[in-house]
């Protein structure tokens, strides 16, 4: 197998082909290495390599394969992590000079059981500022690139990763979503992206944004994905907000279908603006539920508008969580940032709570479609990855800082806290991936992941490989 081979290939055979001793982890970790090594300076998808210490890790794995001892379910597969969890010993910069210098003495829950799992620990990936936007590049580490148009931006906020999987550096990737950070960034680099449950993969620290920030996998195929998200995911006293019920068994009962379910489609979740070249693929896409034996019907999804809710509440979490900061360091800041907390600066604590008590009856707008069918797929954002440098594409409305027109299919899932994930729909006629988002009753994970699987076997992307230059 040549290492380009081998940088695509998945980690559920990976793992199989270090369990027969026909893969060694050092040759694997070696060649994952050697190609961020020659593409990171192109794709600036991490901004902390910790080879020295993967090397070890991986010394240390193929010892345990040769000794015939116990291995873990990821035993001896690379792995990298967001920038803004935080890693034992290792920088934690949150994507900002603020921080540049921060280096943790714990593991967020889920970045020990990674290793705990015999992953191997490649570094950490790139974030905009604190995760602030959908878009890929800080004012401390730079403009990631999209693999498949290095002009483009990857999205956000978990840009590193993004680029990461859809390159080949490595096969699992960690990222966050607190209004769509996972399932845009997969969207524009044609990943797999899965934003579970809120609660159901434990966070340390718990974000202080209302429930809505959820960690978890980016990769290129459903069934990585699957065995990540199994890995991470569970209970952990660390996180008093987490779910109490161990997760459902993701890899063992992956391939349970969709057949006999109800599925609704909305184009735009009835009031927002698409593309076309979007539009025409997503639908293509959603007709494709209808051959593996599920029924598809358009609808009205008839959810309260929530464009002034994302607004009051994402500018009041960032001055609420950073504003400490805003004046010595201004100067170093992300602009838009730091134009969405100087407009935060005139919320009140009665505009706050209002907004939240919309908040929390928004649920009782999206209830009545679940209560009807079992999932729902929409686009996952409305454009195609962006030019560098843009906040919002051409011809769209500009702002200061606000980006949410563009991505406003994501966020609505981060107030209700259900499970949500995207997939490869196609390309458009440019080249550019599109995504699937499917989203699934509350707690129902297991349901999303069934119905991604289903759809990548009948409309496999993996074979697909960015051109990088």
């Amino acid at each position: 197998m040549s290492t380009t081979d081998l940088a695509f290939t998945p980690a559920t055979e990976l793992a199989a082909l270090i369990r027969a001793k026909k893969l060694s982890p050092v040759e694997l970790t070696r060649a994952v290495l050697e190609r961020i090594e020659r593409l990171n300076p192109t794709l600036n998808a991490f901004c902390t390599v910790t080879a020295d210490a993967a090397m070890a890790a991986a010394r240390a794995a193929e010892q345990a394969v040769t000794s015939g001892k116990p291995l873990g379910p990821l035993h001896g597969l690379p792995f990298s992590v967001k920038d803004l969890a935080f890693t034992k010993g290792v920088r934690t910069m949150g994507g900002s000079h603020i921080f540049a210098s921060r280096v943790p003495d714990v593991d967020a829950p889920y970045v020990r059981r990674l290793h705990e799992a015999g992953g191997i620990f490649l570094g950490k990936t790139t974030s905009p500022e604190f995760g602030w936007k959908a878009l890929g590049d800080s004012p401390l580490t730079g403009i990631t690139r999209n693999p498949w148009n290095t002009n483009t931006t990857t999205g956000g906020s978990s840009a590193g990763a993004g680029a990461a999987a859809a390159a080949g550096l490595g096969p699992l990737h960690q990222g966050s979503d607190g209004a769509g950070s996972i399932r845009i960034p997969s969207s524009f680099c044609g990943l797999v992206g899965v934003k579970a449950s809120y609660g159901r993969v434990p966070l340390w620290p718990v974000s202080n944004n209302d429930y809505a920030t959820h960690a978890g996998p980016m990769t290129r195929t459903v069934a990585d994905a699957a065995l990540m998200l199994s890995v991470m995911a569970g209970p952990d006293d660390w996180d008093a907000t987490c779910l109490e019920a161990p997760p459902a068994d993701y890899v063992g009962k992956l391939d349970g279908g969709v057949r006999g379910l109800r599925i609704a489609f909305s184009p735009n979740l009835d009031t927002l603006r698409v593309d076309p070249e979007i539009a025409s693929a997503v639908a293509a896409a959603a007709r494709a539920f209808e051959s593996l034996g599920a029924k598809v019907e358009e609808v009205k999804a008839g959810f309260a508008d929530s464009s002034d809710m994302i607004r009051l509440i994402w500018g009041a979490h960032y001055i609420g969580n950073y504003g400490q900061f805003l004046e010595q360091w201004r100067s170093r800041m992300d602009p838009g940032l730091v134009a969405c907390m100087d407009e935060a600066k005139r919320i009140t604590a009665q505009d706050y709570v209002a907004m939240r008590g919309r908040k929390i009856d928004y649920w009782d707008s999206v209830r009545p479609l679940f209560e009807r069918f079992d999932l729902l797929l929409t686009p996952t954002t409305s454009v195609p990855a962006l030019p560098v440098g843009r906040l919002n594409p051409e011809g769209w409305p500009q702002h200061a800082w606000d980006w949410f027109p563009w991505a406003s299919f994501s966020y609505p899932f981060n107030f209700t806290g259900q499970p949500a994930t995207t997939v490869p729909a196609g390309f458009t006629p440019g080249g550019l991936p599109v995504g699937l988002q499917i989203v699934g009753r509350r707690f129902a994970d297991l349901t999303v992941l069934q119905a991604a699987r289903a759809f990548e076997t009948a409309r496999p992307w993996a074979d697909r490989r960015p051109q990088i230059t």
